[in-house]
């Protein structure tokens, strides 16, 4: 009897089940080092130690990013690793900070399940949620993924769609026990615009663009340890869809937000995923081009210098995004658009931004 593991395919779930992931991760300042060469990114908070200091961390917290898509990697092996195509996020919300050093283990619950109408595949709805090594929560959220079916005529043990909110609401989110009060140099972060700058409605074009390159999509991807078969067997791959291996759409993410810095630098930390869309398939040679969108602004109790944005972040290939293409008149995403993605965003009011030259 063989003892590798083919993975579950759709009739594997059952609704409520809880999955406990292997293996615990624990993540380096090797681990940030990397996931910068790979994205690029600079918010000052994940760049320099002695600013992370000055706003009231230990050390350099871990992008928050980086943190999602380690406890996202350890759930695939379990969930998605016969995956079609992983579909959206929904009800996300980081608990705490993570800084180099901690270890993260990781469970899934499934709440939902639901047949496609061609009975070759099924949606599984996974509730996924990362904790430190004291069980203390760190990441939580939702995802839905098309999931292959190992017997295209077994029916469904169950069938449940779950109903998830829109948007995790402004007083549900968790704010990290930041300095007081807070003093930030818009020359060491790069940005000279707060809270009070930025309007609803307003859309913000990042302006540069990056590209997608084979072994760096593969290297990020394998940092987190994420072992889809789609981003990785080219064996396989070649006779799929796109005739090669896809992006992992993380990847995606993590361009996008780190091309943001462009209009959005003094942005201290992402809060809340509310939604997510991959809305077209991601592959090496692409480049990637980003825009946000401010969908609504919210203050933080007990806080005069601390403010929250709802941003939507689109990301688009191989086109500028200067006018910000989105999707056409028919409701659907404009091929060029690779992700939809609404988070909320904790940013400094104006009485925080100080001149310290």
């Amino acid at each position: 009897m063989g003892k590798g593991s083919v993975g579950r395919f759709f009739e594997d779930f059952r609704l409520g089940e809880e999955i406990v992931h292997a293996t615990p991760r624990t993540l380096t300042v090797g681990d940030a080092a990397l996931y910068l060469a790979l994205t690029g990114s600079r918010f000052a908070v994940h760049c320099s130690e002695p600013f992370a200091r000055s706003l009231g961390h230990p050390t350099t917290p871990l992008e928050d990013l980086l943190v999602f898509h380690v406890v996202f990697g350890k759930s695939v092996p379990d969930v998605s690793l016969n995956a079609i195509a992983n579909l959206g996020y929904a009800e996300g919300r980081f608990f705490r900070p993570v800084h180099p050093g901690e270890t993260l283990s990781v469970t899934s619950e499934v709440v939902g399940l639901r047949e496609t109408g061609n009975r070759q595949a099924g949606i599984v709805w996974v509730r996924t949620r990362g904790t430190d090594a004291q069980g203390r929560p760190v990441l939580e959220y939702v995802r839905w993924v098309l999931v292959r079916k190992r017997d295209p005529d077994c029916a469904p043990a169950a069938t449940r769609v779950p109903q998830l909110r829109a948007v995790v609401p402004p007083e549900e989110l968790v704010v990290p026990d930041l300095a007081r009060p807070l003093r930030i140099d818009p020359a060491i972060t790069g940005c000279a615009y707060a809270f009070e700058d930025y309007e609803i409605g307003e859309k913000i074009d990042h302006v540069d663009g990056m590209g997608v390159m084979e072994s760096e999509h593969r290297l990020a991807t394998r940092l987190y340890q994420n072992a889809a078969r789609v981003h990785f067997n080219d064996h396989i791959e070649r006779q799929g869809r796109l005739g090669k291996c896809i992006v992992y759409g993380g990847v995606v993410i993590s361009i996008a937000r780190a091309l943001s810095f462009n209009g959005l630098g003094n942005v201290l930390a992402i809060l809340a995923i509310n939604g997510g869309t991959h809305a077209n398939p991601c592959v090496a040679g692409d480049t990637v081009y980003a825009w946000s969108e401010v969908l609504d602004r919210a203050e933080v109790p007990e806080r005069e210098d601390l403010g929250l944005l709802r941003l939507r972040l689109v990301a688009v290939k191989n086109r500028p995004a200067a006018d910000f293409p989105l999707k056409g008149e028919d409701g659907r995403y404009h091929p060029d658009v690779l992700l939809d993605f609404d988070y909320w965003a904790l940013v400094p009011r104006r009485s925080a931004l100080v001149t310290g030259r």
